[in-house]
């Protein structure tokens, strides 16, 4: 049995409330044991010792909403490709989204993403399985199949479900199977060739506009079905003020719904779009300072049940276009943790909501392993140095597409190491 100590670490876990100095003890693939207390167990013989020097140590990141190329597009991301992007930024679980070339919508294709994530990943790889055939929005799968074979959640990826009976259907076999429905919400009708948020930016711009009520109104409508069925709904990624405040609406009201956020509409809002800029193309768009602000709030009282980095990689040819021709999508798994400590560093959220809504809140929403330091738990953990400066470059970039929204931006916070299963997978 091999073992590992970390010590002199400020432990941070979120999942026993513990921010506070102290070692961690790894033995093979398990947490032993970690917190102050773990000082006076002793150093197991022939274990290796590392002295942290008061850097964070955190359960891995759980990211759940990543876009991966393979099967079908393996020159924008193949599954080892993200799995060391990921490993980079801190991330040791991931959701791997169906839209892929075909579509995750079998079993043959949730089993071909584990087998392979097992042959090629360095971190924990799970996929999502499609909620419709094809992602056509006219046919569902076969739930509880697919969820057997490993699907842990369902969702149409980028697409939105048009047929309220559809939707309805869904959320009911998904809740005879205790199963997810993650859903992104964008009405094509209202939104119809809009390419940024509307308002007076897009209009000195000359692109046409998204208007909020785009996103807002079949969110609606899944709510009001979410609590019809009583099945489990989580709204992807939301971006406004008004979600926000449905989404709260409908928790007051007992459904049981959750929201996810991306990275990119905590950190950024549409001026950032700049002159063009085809990187900050995104959907839903970047919204609004006011916006912005409203869901740095919705994080903070929950409203807001994570945050994910919608890593969505794109090549040159989709992306070194004419904003309004080019594809929507911003790589992330790198920077969503340096991110997000832009939101600690600015008071905007204590250390240990932030790694909660990074960790171990999606771990325990979609029912994975991880999102913990407790004794007994896989020995999935970063160590962080919460100050260190850095600058994001595309020459560091792991990801085979190179879209992120951060290029040149300035970081306080960087991955040290990252350890999935006991087995360290980074070390910078």
């Amino acid at each position: 049995m091999t073992s590992t100590v970390f010590k002199n670490a400020r432990i941070v876990d979120p999942s026993r409330g513990l921010d506070e100095t102290g070692s961690v003890i790894v033995a093979d693939q398990t947490i032993v044991t970690s917190g102050a207390s773990a000082h006076n167990q002793g150093v197991p013989d022939g274990a290796k010792v590392f002295d942290c020097k008061g850097k964070a140590l955190i359960p891995g990141l759980v990211d759940s909403r990543v876009f991966i190329g393979e099967p079908g597009g393996e020159h924008r991301e193949t599954i080892a490709s993200a799995s060391h992007a990921a490993a980079a930024g801190g991330v040791t679980s991931l959701i791997m989204m169906p839209d892929t070339d075909p579509v995750i919508d079998d079993v043959a294709l949730v089993e071909f993403v584990l087998r392979t994530a097992r042959e090629t990943a360095l971190v924990n790889i799970f996929p999502a399985a499609a909620i419709t055939k094809s992602l056509a929005g006219q046919e569902l799968t076969e739930i509880g199949l697919l969820q057997h074979a490993g699907a842990v959640a369902f969702t149409d990826g980028r697409q939105t479900i048009a047929n309220s009976l559809l939707m309805r259907r869904a959320l009911t076999y998904a809740r005879d199977f205790g199963a997810i429905i993650a859903h992104e919400t964008l009405d094509p009708d209202l939104a119809s060739s809009g390419v940024m948020n509307e308002g007076l930016f897009a209009s000195w711009l000359g692109l046409p506009g998204i208007p909020r009520e785009a996103e807002v109104i079949p969110l609606e409508r899944d709510l009001l079905l979410a609590r019809l069925t009583g099945g489990a709904y989580h709204a992807a990624k939301i971006s406004t003020a008004i979600a926000a405040d449905t989404i709260a609406r409908a928790k007051n009201d007992g459904a049981n719904v959750t929201a996810g956020i991306s990275i990119n509409h905590l950190s950024l809002n549409e001026i950032d779009v700049g002159e063009y800029r085809t990187f900050f193309r995104l959907s839903p768009p970047l919204r609004a300072e006011e916006d912005r602000l409203a869901m740095v709030e919705a994080v903070r009282d929950g409203t807001v049940d994570i945050i994910v980095s919608s890593h969505d990689p794109q090549d040159v040819d989709t992306k070194r276009l004419p904003f309004a021709d080019a594809a929507d999508g911003a790589i992330g798994l790198e920077t969503l943790l340096a991110a997000g400590l832009r939101l600690f560093h600015n008071g905007d959220l204590p250390l240990l909501r932030l790694i909660e809504l990074l960790s171990t809140a999606p771990a325990k929403l979609f029912s994975l392993p991880g999102g913990t330091l407790k004794p007994g738990a896989p020995a999935d953990l970063a160590i962080v140095d919460l100050d260190e400066p850095w600058v994001v470059s595309e020459a560091d970039i792991r990801s085979r597409s190179k879209n992120t929204c951060f290029e040149g931006s300035r970081m306080q916070g960087k991955v040290l190491q990252t350890m999935v299963g006991g087995r360290t997978v980074f070390a910078s």
